[in-house]
């Protein structure tokens, strides 16, 4: 397997990092497998540094993108998603677009919620691993990559959502979206509010796919240098931010980093400690559960409660409201997903709960499938 080693700064291209921890034998993959033997899966240890001069927070090591990628792991499934989906669609409304190039959209939420409001609008969705057919978008089935050469000039607006946090060198992403982007035009996405996952404790910051921490001071700063003018944001509860820009002439002004060593770095060393902590506790809840025990959330959320040291010798199995993991296994682990409503009329069964924003969305479910359940936090 080869790593690219990032021991530079993305933000100034400087040496100037400080390790700040490192989990060992951590699962390459997020998602869920058929194979139900764990014995061949991929396990590498995973170490986060923090630029001293700016404070952003980088994976040192880079894995190779078909190891990470080996599936769509992310249907879109629940209400914070739809709704998600539904309000960055509106938020894209307002700009009135009327040839939108998507870039990375697996689904077609976005593209079919406002397809089916504004239909004289054309939409085109550069996806490798699409998981829907829609006559009414036209799907390049390929990467988004420095080689992407955009042949249409009718594009007015470039959107993407939940993509950027992925990219290994978001610099380089924007940049190449200028490239091909004219005055005028807009580049509009949405992307997770990193400062308010980190904060909240959230497993689902950083991570093989969320390789660095894009606070958003961090953005602001790549689209200045990339002439993108903010026209606006907009924030989703603590899930998200929306970004509305438009492309402009690059100003020759000296644009400042941003200096976020001490503030993001306590930030990080809070998240740790917290897991921790967290991980003692449910451990002695776990010990002294006399009954069965499932984890929630077929995804980051448990690799990394399994990585921080939960006991897992009398966890059954995970409970995911996705089809397309049920029945599979989450890799990393020997743990088969099932559907919640595996749990109704059961007795003495326990759910070990730590999934972000999702929190209240998942107990109200879980507790009208079965008001019995304990939920571990």
């Amino acid at each position: 397997m080869k790593k690219i080693l990032r021991n530079k700064s993305i933000l100034t291209g400087k040496n100037k990092l400080e390790q700040l921890y490192e989990f060992k034998k951590f699962p390459v993959f997020m998602g869920c497998v058929d194979n139900l033997d764990d014995k061949n899966d991929i396990n590498v240890d995973m170490s986060f540094s923090i630029c001293r001069d700016t404070g952003i927070i980088q994976l040192d090591e880079l894995l190779p993108l078909d190891l990470i990628y080996q599936n769509q792991h992310n249907d879109g499934v629940g209400k914070i998603w739809q709704e998600h989906y539904v309000s960055f669609a509106k938020f894209l409304e307002k700009f009135n677009p009327k040839e939108v190039l998507e870039i990375g959209g697996a689904n077609d939420f976005i593209a079919n919620y406002y397809l089916e409001r504004n239909p004289k609008t054309t939409w085109t969705i550069i996806e490798p691993h699409p998981l829907f057919k829609n006559k009414k978008i036209k799907i390049i089935k390929r990467w988004f990559d420095e080689s992407f050469v955009l042949k249409s000039k009718k594009i007015d607006t470039i959107m993407h959502s939940h993509v950027l946090e992925h990219t290994y060198e978001p610099i380089k992403f924007i940049k190449h979206i200028a490239k091909f982007s004219e005055e005028g035009s807009r580049h509009i996405f949405t992307i997770p509010n990193m400062v308010e996952q980190l904060s909240r404790k959230y497993t689902n910051c950083l991570n093989f796919e969320h390789t660095l921490f894009l606070a958003e001071p961090f953005i602001d700063y790549i689209l200045r240098i990339n002439g993108f003018k903010i026209l606006k944001k907009s924030y989703f509860q603590d899930h998200s931010i929306f970004y509305a820009t438009e492309k402009i002439k690059l100003n020759k002004e000296k644009i400042t980093l941003p200096k976020k060593y001490s503030q993001y770095k306590k930030l990080f060393s809070e998240f740790v400690k917290y897991h921790q902590d967290l991980i003692n506790s449910l451990n002695k809840k776990i010990d002294k559960f006399d009954g069965d025990i499932y984890l929630f959330g077929a995804h980051i959320f448990s690799q990394y409660l399994l990585e921080f040291g939960l006991n897992k010798k009398k966890i059954k199995g995970i409970l995911d409201n996705s089809d397309l993991k049920n029945g599979k296994r989450l890799y990393g682990t020997n743990l088969i997903v099932k559907k919640p409503e595996t749990l109704k009329g059961r007795k003495n069964v326990a759910i070990i709960l730590k999934v972000g924003a999702y929190r209240n969305e998942i107990i109200k479910q879980v507790k009208k499938i079965n008001p019995n359940i304990v939920i571990f936090e």
